[in-house]
């Protein structure tokens, strides 16, 4: 299956963008915990945020990578979940470019 990818323009500094989305996943951690297993979140590099988590009994893997002027985002959904790509871009692109001041959220 192909994965899932999402494109979020920002016009921040990447150190920035990383500290946003640390409190982002801290932030995801609290509010989501009665609906979505552990959210196991690691930057790999400078640049390369990996995400783990599970819901409604399907993992999730992903990654996002900040870049100067974008972030993107790449999901692998499974099975079911691919039926809802369309809704799951659009919540990436409200969350996240709300985040980074790219959209009203």
């Amino acid at each position: 299956m192909r994965p899932l990818e999402v494109r979020i323009p920002h016009q921040l500094p990447p150190a920035e963008v990383r500290r946003r989305l640390d409190e982002a996943v801290v932030r995801a951690r609290t509010q989501y915990s009665d609906t979505v297993g552990p959210i196991d979140a690691s930057w790999e590099t400078d640049e390369r945020l990996r995400v783990r988590l599970a819901t409604m009994g399907m993992d999730f893997d992903g990654s996002v990578e900040v870049f100067s002027e974008e972030l993107l985002v790449t999901l692998v959904l499974p099975g079911m979940a691919s039926l809802f790509a369309g809704r799951i871009r659009s919540g990436i692109e409200e969350r996240l470019g709300g985040l980074l001041g790219s959209q009203q959220a």
